[in-house]
């Protein structure tokens, strides 16, 4: 096989240039330039939440940016750093520092780039919906629980990091509160929900930003407030492009010591941003009626993830928000993404000034709105009303994510929506042993009864055969007063797996050793398959392995004769 049919890698950019127009080129740079305002505000408090600064967030916009939408699957995907991978970078800087970070974040993207390369790109949107409406749920309450402290003004410089502990300190620190952070976090919360009632096209974070930080710049010009804190008094903006650094190890730490510490956030790093950006594509393919490369997708990805961390960038995913807004506004190829990461570039070269105006409380009630917009409660409150496995694992999910880590939240989903499944599915697989006569189903046509030999029991497998039904089997043939011949009806047997085989396997060389005889009947031509590479075929004989039943029991009539 060639290597270029193994590797499944077509950006969209270089198939979209084929028959590019002026047409399209006006329409994808309008949208670049609506899209590159509305991510201004998002990157930057995106950028300060997850513990690192203003400028890292858009440079993470700029570069990541840029990389997806060159080297992506989808045509319409705009990536940049998104919120929820605030509460892992934060926790990671705690405790590796920034050149953990970036180390973690290259190895993510190494993970993306060999997921992409090894087509895994269709398996990993086979999460469960529960999980993923878990952990952004979670997600969204961990980010607004990090935003009170902004939002009211209240001045604690070292903010606990435990969920609970958290909250102790707010409400043990509710009398510093400062009335006017207070008043300007809850107006820029307000702002932001109302502009969509007046205007589609204005993004309310931005809005929000510019009114107060004019507000905030009257105050203290004229009414001498001073006690809004904005970005300029917590971090300095640097002046220009910064220059390419090769993470540092953390310190004490050998490289392989690292890399093995940091091996399983980079782990949920790649699989949070791999979920996050295919999600995000699967929705912009249902708008735009087109269909993205998954594959291609998760290589882009990782082509960015591995490149932002020497600029002092953070991980970035495809963001949902800014590609309907891509999308919304007119946007058909990756050049709109690419417009949008020029916009973000000029404000970080020459607008970096005005940035340092920006109040903290006006940036934290902009990441109040996202974590609002994230939490999905509507879609929780639906599922709560279905299925009640899938709401035990929605709220696992969320609960572990909130007072512990988002690693042990997917881990203990998946393993729970596993075990629900199989559950499920032992729950309808049925086994029934039937003597006499019994009872064939057509589709379509009128039901018949047929007499079974004598000497002869049918064992009717429906479902999957798997090993829990595979157990069950084997304790149903234990049970039975056997009979000399024994019919095994597997017509509504999809698969098989190991332990099935194994048991049948075992069943049958018993039956043998007792002197009784074993027909297979209705085997599909994938179960017949599986069957045939495990010996089975052989060991009953392939006069014994008969399409349907009703030539099954006249094989078992042949055989009764034979007893006699």
């Amino acid at each position: 096989m060639k290597v270029k049919n193994l590797i499944d890698f077509h950006p969209k950019f270089f198939e979209t240039l084929k028959g590019y127009s002026r047409d399209k080129f006006a329409s994808d740079v309008m949208a670049g330039i609506i899209v590159g305002i509305v991510a201004i505000p998002l990157a930057i408090a995106f950028g300060i939440a997850s513990g690192v600064g203003p400028a890292e967030g858009l440079m993470t916009a700029v570069i990541a940016g840029l990389l997806i939408s060159m080297f992506g699957g989808s045509r319409v995907q705009i990536g940049g750093p998104t919120g929820a991978f605030i509460i892992i970078i934060y926790g990671v800087i705690q405790q590796y520092g920034l050149g953990g970070l970036a180390i973690a974040t290259i190895m993510a993207g190494v993970m993306l780039v060999v997921m992409g390369l090894c087509r895994l790109g269709t398996i990993i949107k086979f999460m469960p919906y529960p999980i993923i409406i878990g952990f952004t749920g979670g997600i969204a309450i961990t980010i607004f629980s990090t935003q009170i402290n902004d939002l009211f003004g209240m001045g604690i410089e070292n903010v606990p990091a435990n969920f609970i502990d958290k909250w102790v300190c707010y409400f043990s620190n509710i009398g510093n509160i400062d009335a006017w952070s207070a008043g300007m976090g809850i107006l820029s919360v307000a702002l932001i929900a109302v502009t969509p009632k007046f205007s589609k096209k204005i993004p309310g974070s931005l809005l929000a930003i510019v009114v107060m930080t004019v507000v905030a710049l009257l105050l203290k010009e004229y009414a001498g407030v001073t006690s809004i804190k904005t970005i300029g008094d917590l971090y300095t903006l640097p002046k220009g492009l910064p220059a390419p650094v090769v993470p540092a190890l953390p310190e004490g730490e050998s490289f392989f010591a690292t890399l093995q510490n940091l091996a399983p956030v980079a782990f949920t790093i790649a699989m949070l941003g791999a979920i996050e950006s295919l999600l995000s594509a699967m929705v912009a393919d249902g708008v735009i009626g087109d269909r993205h490369n998954s594959n291609t997708e998760l290589v882009g990805q990782g082509v960015a993830n591995i490149v932002v961390p020497f600029f002092g960038g953070i991980p970035a995913t495809g963001a949902i928000a800014r590609t309907m807004a891509n999308i919304n506004n007119g946007g058909r190829t990756p050049v709109a993404g690419i417009v949008h990461t020029l916009v973000l570039l000029l404000v970080l070269l020459f607008l970096g000034g005005l940035v340092e105006y920006i109040p903290m409380p006006c940036l934290a009630g902009v990441l109040v709105m996202v974590s609002y917009n994230m939490s999905g409660w509507r879609t929780i409150v639906s599922m709560c009303k279905s299925s009640m496995s899938g709401t035990s694992v929605l709220f696992v999910t969320l609960l572990l994510t909130v007072f512990f880590d988002l690693t042990l939240a997917i881990e203990v989903g998946l393993v729970m929506a596993i075990v629900l499944f199989m559950k499920r599915a032992m729950e309808s697989a049925h086994i029934s042993v039937v003597r006499n006569e019994m009872e064939v189903h057509h589709d379509g046509e009128k039901d018949e009864v047929l007499a079974i030999p004598e000497n002869t029991e049918v064992f009717e497998i429906e479902g999957p055969f798997f090993f829990g039904v595979a157990n069950k089997f084997d304790e149903l043939t234990r049970d039975t007063d056997a009979m000399p011949i024994r019919v095994v009806r597997m017509r509504k047997v999809t698969f098989v797996d190991a332990t099935a085989l194994h048991n049948l396997e075992i069943f049958i060389k018993a039956s043998h050793k007792e002197g009784r005889t074993i027909i297979l009947s209705g085997v599909h031509d994938n179960v017949e398959k599986s069957l045939l590479k495990a010996g089975i075929v052989m060991l009953v004989g392939k006069d014994n392995v008969c399409s349907n039943i009703h030539l099954a029991l006249q094989r078992a009539a042949e055989v009764a004769k034979n007893l006699k």
